[in-house]
């Protein structure tokens, strides 16, 4: 079975436990991107955002790391209740000591890479992680269209990960819609994360509800 996260970059934010309630009942994953303004241009969300949504959802909460020096992020987060956390390969010379000191927290641990970068760097650390996110936009903005060069590079680390035999999700970030899921699912995809393909769509929960089932997930019913 699939997941959906729902990820709230495109939320109304003043408005943030409504947001997220509204897609509960479709939503595994509540997708926060925590971002510093070096390693994208963009200053987004953070410790405190993980720390005001914990008490209100039971949902698991996943930190996508667009920072330098992710590792000095690792403990604050785990803190404040993060349950996930991925960083990007670009962002650090060697991804398995930050890995390690991921995995020290208690969190569960990804890498996310940029379209530009081979997924065949991934391939050296995915007896260690429990996520591999893959971009299909340029990390940083909402709203930007779905690249489709994602669809071999979700193939190709699917093959790689059925090869070994590991329980892996394969992760699709950006402008994922109801309208290009099913083919991130086919290649291999097991989590959609989407933004303004749900909080941009007309109708949130409906859009939520159509992504969660496309991915398989298990739809919960209303909340």
């Amino acid at each position: 079975m699939g997941k959906l996260a729902a990820s709230i970059l495109a939320a109304d934010l003043a408005h943030l436990a409504d947001e997220v309630k509204a897609v509960e009942p479709y939503a595994d994953i509540i997708h926060i991107d925590i971002m510093d303004g070096h390693f994208v241009p963009p200053i987004a969300l953070g410790t405190v955002v993980v720390a005001s949504l914990r008490p209100r959802t039971d949902r698991a909460l996943h930190g996508h790391l667009m920072v330098d020096a992710p590792e000095s992020f690792f403990e604050e987060l785990a803190d404040a209740g993060l349950d996930v956390v991925s960083f990007h390969h670009e962002a650090v010379g060697d991804p398995e000591p930050a890995i390690e000191k991921a995995r020290a927290t208690g969190m569960r641990t990804g890498v996310t890479l940029n379209l530009e970068t081979p997924v065949e760097a991934s391939f050296p650390y995915l007896e260690a992680i429990d996520d591999l996110m893959l971009m299909s936009i340029r990390p940083g903005w909402s709203g930007q269209p779905l690249n489709p060069e994602v669809y071999p590079r979700i193939e190709a680390a699917r093959a790689e990960v059925d090869r070994r035999g590991l329980d892996v999700d394969i992760e699709i970030d950006g402008g994922v819609t109801v309208e290009n899921a099913r083919r991130a699912i086919d290649a291999g995809a097991t989590v959609l994360v989407s933004a303004s393909g749900i909080y941009r769509a007309p109708d949130k929960a409906a859009a939520a509800r159509t992504l969660a089932e496309i991915a398989g997930a298990d739809v919960r019913g209303e909340a």
